[in-house]
């Protein structure tokens, strides 16, 4: 028991703060940054440790847009004290689209190109995903609830294969907080 704690410590620590995460997120919380920051300085050393390497660049981009993101809701928008749940603008599904492909692509050559990893196909779609996931949770996009489910869905089965079982509990966990999430926050538009 005690091998299998040591050898999993930085997996249950940020599952934890993953799911104080989400159910910050869930209630739109301004604290939910805080403790994403926390978890993602955390997962770069984990994902490394796994040969997770998109995953573990993606942390660098997450640390980046959570401190964004915090600024955008503290900041508000230009008529408004605080950031509203607002719809993803229709004029931004074709170019966001057109770069996440265009990410995966290249997140996808490097992973075969420059690293060992065994799943380059899994975790260059879920890191391109993500970076559309997180800037439309920065700006309180109401749809960003569907890119996550699409996330979690992939990235609960790929964290099993690659051995992170709590991790992969949580992002399954995620897709029913997700979906619940997407009708609360729905609600908080009205």
């Amino acid at each position: 028991m005690t091998e299998f704690l040591i050898a999993h410590w930085l997996d249950m620590v940020t599952t934890v703060l993953g799911l104080a995460y989400i159910l910050l997120e869930y209630r739109a919380s301004v604290w939910m940054w805080l403790v994403g920051f926390l978890m993602q300085s955390l997962g770069i050393v984990l994902y490394y440790q796994k040969g997770l390497y998109a995953d573990c660049g993606m942390e660098f981009y997450y640390l980046a847009v959570t401190i964004y993101g915090w600024w955008r809701w503290v900041r508000g928008s230009s008529t408004t004290k605080t950031l509203s749940v607002r719809h993803f603008p229709c004029r931004l599904v074709l170019p966001w689209t057109l770069l996440m492909l265009v990410l995966w692509a290249v997140i996808y050559w490097l992973l075969v190109t420059f690293t060992n990893s065994n799943v380059p196909v899994a975790d260059s779609f879920t890191t391109a995903l993500s970076i559309v996931g997180i800037w439309a949770l920065a700006h309180k996009y109401l749809e960003q609830w569907f890119i996550w489910i699409a996330v979690d869905v992939v990235t609960s089965v790929l964290y099993f294969y690659k051995d992170i079982p709590f991790k992969a509990s949580l992002y399954a966990l995620y897709v029913v907080i997700a979906v619940l999430g997407f009708f609360k926050w729905r609600r908080l538009m009205r």
